[in-house]
């Protein structure tokens, strides 16, 4: 969805690893271009030649920050790149990743996809000892706990630090040695393997990315794996207490490509899906199925499918608009909204339509989009979100409003009607939800994370943790309380 600062699930993070590939720097390139969904507010890039380290950073896209010049910098057959989007710490240029540290070993490099829930406790213990930090991000602990580590292997110090952290991460490594790649035991945010088919193996959030550099989708890395590339091959070991997996729901709702396989699943079909289980939920007679472009139509052609009801194109995007634009005069009303979305008078004059959306978070854009449909004359509008509502914020790796800003967190389905001006507002359900995403009655066990939508927090806080986070709900457990 097209959504205007602050009434959004922001985008978490991309991260992608190449090893053994003389294009390293270029194939990093072409994965960071596949993952810029995942992230627009910086990228970095380190590649390793076999005696020196190289790396090339900056904000913005990644098709403005890597120049031809800047990629011929990028010597080597090995490299990790991330695209950013701040969950914890500031856009500034030193909270842009890979992070790049000397330390015992020789040089370890690093991205991450997640957030850790702790990062401020240890971040605070780490420099009663002494550490200094460069960054505001909570990335930068882990490495801090691997060069504070005692052990003689780097997978025993990664081991040993991630033990101590408490949250979601997806994580790789580059070091002398080689690469590896990590998930957290819940397996929240998603990370694949793939094979070149001329040589060299890669890492990546998303499977869209082998589709891009022509990689063979090998296999999902597993909730608590650790898997070590190196030029000997491949090794693993899951050295984690097993625990219950807690998949991110949201990255089938909105944050994944529609051309990826995401936790094993792909992404456009369960997006299909959820349209249709909305339809079974919240049929409305109507004249015309349209999405709100560009994550809403998957879920709204679903929808029109099983309703038999037409489908088109009733918004069209403006796809050359700016991450920022000068809004000419405050006189012009919805001026944000305007100029990313625009609808078609001929196609809505006199009808009744059902508007897709994959998700309302604060409701100031679905209302500013409501007015302009009904504006361009259209005579009944019918709200349907493909997700539930989103009522707690996330704190594993998506940067999401207050809780005090989700509207469905303090008002009523008919309350949040009323205020976006809709004739009609549902929500899928969360039976509703699943049912669409295991294509099949919904089971006992989910192995998803549904914290936004329930305030079912997979992996426990503490007390202090709750304070400090501001959580103030009865429903987020405790490891106190445990």
């Amino acid at each position: 969805m097209i959504k205007e600062p602050f009434d959004q699930m922001h985008e978490e993070c991309g991260i992608f690893g190449v090893y053994g590939h003389p294009e390293a720097a270029n194939l990093t390139y072409l994965g960071l271009y596949a993952l810029q969904h995942r992230g627009q507010e910086a990228s970095g890039i380190v590649t390793f030649d076999g005696q020196t380290f190289h790396e090339e950073k900056g904000t913005g896209l990644v098709s403005d920050i890597f120049s031809q010049e800047r990629l011929s910098r990028l010597k080597g057959s090995a490299a990790i790149g991330h695209n950013r989007y701040s969950t914890a710490g500031g856009s500034r240029l030193e909270n842009v990743q890979p992070i790049r540290v000397n330390y015992a070993l020789g040089t370890l490099a690093m991205v991450h996809n997640g957030n850790l829930i702790n990062a401020d406790f240890l971040r605070d213990e780490l420099e009663a000892y002494g550490a200094i930090f460069q960054s505001s991000m909570d990335s930068e602990v882990i490495v801090h706990l691997i060069a504070h580590s005692r052990q003689k292997r780097l997978s025993e110090r990664i081991v040993e630090s991630l033990s101590r952290v408490r949250g979601a991460y997806s994580l790789i490594f580059l070091s002398e040695e080689g690469m590896i790649g990590v998930r957290d035991p819940y397996g929240v945010r998603p990370l694949s393997l793939g094979k070149m088919n001329d040589g060299g193996y890669v890492l990546a959030s998303e499977t869209c990315t082998f589709d891009l550099i022509e990689a063979e989708f090998v296999r999902d890395i597993e909730p608590g794996e650790v898997v070590q590339i190196t030029e000997k091959g491949i090794t693993s070991f899951s050295p984690f207490l097993p625990t219950e997996a807690a998949h991110c729901v949201f990255e089938y709702v909105y944050f994944s490509r529609p051309d990826s396989n995401v936790f094993g699943r792909n992404v456009y079909e369960i997006r299909k899906r959820l349209g249709k289980e909305l339809l079974q939920e919240s049929a409305v007679d109507a004249d015309l199925v349209i999405p709100v472009p560009d994550s809403g139509v998957p879920a709204a052609l679903g929808y029109a499918e099983a309703s038999k009801l037409p489908y088109d194109t009733g918004l069209i995007r403006n796809h050359y608009v700016g991450r920022t634009f000068i809004e000419p005069q405050q006189s012009i009303r919805h001026f944000g909204v305007k100029i990313k979305l625009n609808a078609i008078r001929g196609l809505l004059e006199g009808k009744r339509v059902i508007v897709v959306d994959d998700s309302l978070v604060r409701g100031t854009t679905s209302r500013k989009i409501v007015k302009m449909i009904r504006a361009a004359g259209a005579k009944e509008i019918h709200v349907r979100i493909s997700s539930p509502p989103i009522v707690s914020p996330c704190f594993y790796g998506i940067d999401t409003p207050t809780r005090h800003e989700l509207v469905a967190a303090s008002h009523s389905v008919e309350e949040i009607r009323k205020y976006i001006t809709a004739d009609s507002l549902s929500y899928l359900s969360n039976e509703g939800m699943f049912r669409a995403v295991y294509n099949r009655p919904l089971g006992e066990n989910t192995d998803f994370c549904t914290a936004c939508f329930s305030e079912k927090y997979p992996i426990p806080f503490t007390g202090a943790e709750i304070r400090q986070l501001g959580l103030f709900s009865e429903n987020v457990p405790s490891s106190e309380e445990a």
